[in-house]
């Protein structure tokens, strides 16, 4: 069995497809999902699977979160191996320890078919797209005028014309510490 991690896209946000991660957990385990365990409410999901399944089992979550959800629901799988290495590379350098800022995970559904030039800048959103790693982009995401925060997932997602779902820095670090025990 292999250690994966799914992200799903835009489930429990701003009251879109309002889902509880139990009903979550029941769909990965149908799925032939073991271990399936949830952090935080926004569709983070990491579970055991045999890897020659692997395919399977990503098309049934996919068909059993659209029957739960109502709607198709965007699920980017990684393996925590994958998630290991994104933190293990210190993706931010030292940015991290500037409070005044968050940091971003861009998952990426595909790889863009045009080559992006970095940094990509959306002033009015006050992101910065650093670089990119994989299949993730890593954002940078400072105080807007109105005081609030940038969300990258839209910014990204025009700029590269592909489908994406974010996840704060902090939270993929604790994706890769509970995955690890």
């Amino acid at each position: 069995m292999a250690k994966h991690v799914a992200f799903i896209r835009a489930i429990n946000v701003a009251g879109h497809a309002r889902v509880k991660m139990d009903a979550v957990k029941t769909a990965f385990a149908a799925a032939g999902c073991a271990n399936v365990t949830t952090l935080i409410q926004s569709g983070n999901v990491l579970f055991d699977a045999p890897e020659r399944q692997r395919r399977r089992i990503e098309q049934s979550v996919r068909e059993l979160l659209r029957r739960l959800v109502g709607e198709e629901a965007t699920v980017l799988f990684r393996t925590v191996r994958q998630i290991d290495e994104i933190v293990q590379s210190r993706p931010f350098g030292d940015i991290d320890a500037d409070p005044a800022i968050k940091l971003y995970v861009v998952f990426l559904a595909r790889s863009p078919s045009n080559g992006p030039s970095f940094p990509l800048r959306s002033e009015k959103e006050a992101l910065a797209a650093t670089h990119m790693q994989g299949l993730e982009v890593f954002v940078v995401s400072r105080r807007k005028a109105s005081g609030f925060y940038g969300f990258p997932n839209n910014f990204i997602e025009q700029q590269l014309g592909v489908a994406a779902t974010s996840r704060n820095w902090s939270t993929v670090s604790k994706i890769a510490r509970l995955a690890d025990h």
